[in-house]
């Protein structure tokens, strides 16, 4: 997912998700190189019995195992729905915006509200006093 400060200078959000859960696990904000992506994979490595699916991008091929990567579009429906629902619910990470700022502790910190308020256990939390006002 891509949001533009400049033409020239593009800040991306490359993210990693859990398809049985539909759930973000981890994400990392900066250009979109393989430097970044290893950032991402780094934060993932540990997790030694999943297969990665991803497009393919050329990075994707320079960073992960080969036995344990799968290239195709077929596979990657369930993060392009994650950035599309992302992009729906915060305005910051729309093509253009005026809404908020882009600085990529804002955007990271975002990011974190995002994944923890769609966690339903989370959400129950602040839901329940929300409405506690109302009674």
């Amino acid at each position: 997912m891509a949001f533009h400060r400049v033409k020239k200078n593009k800040t991306w959000i490359i993210k990693a998700v859990d398809r049985s859960t539909g759930r973000t696990v981890a994400w990392v904000i900066g250009g979109r190189d393989a430097a970044t992506f290893q950032r991402l994979y780094d934060k993932v490595k540990h997790l030694t019995d999943c297969i990665f699916y991803t497009d393919d991008w050329d990075a994707f091929a320079k960073v992960l195992p080969a036995e344990r990567h799968v290239i195709g579009k077929k596979h990657t429906v369930t993060i392009e729905r994650d950035n599309s629902n992302t992009r729906h619910h915060l305005g910051r990470m729309t093509r253009r915006t005026k809404v908020v700022s882009k600085k990529e502790e804002m955007v990271d910190a975002s990011m974190k509200l995002w994944n923890a308020l769609t966690d339903p256990e989370v959400f129950q939390v602040y839901q329940a006093i929300f409405l506690s006002i109302f009674e």
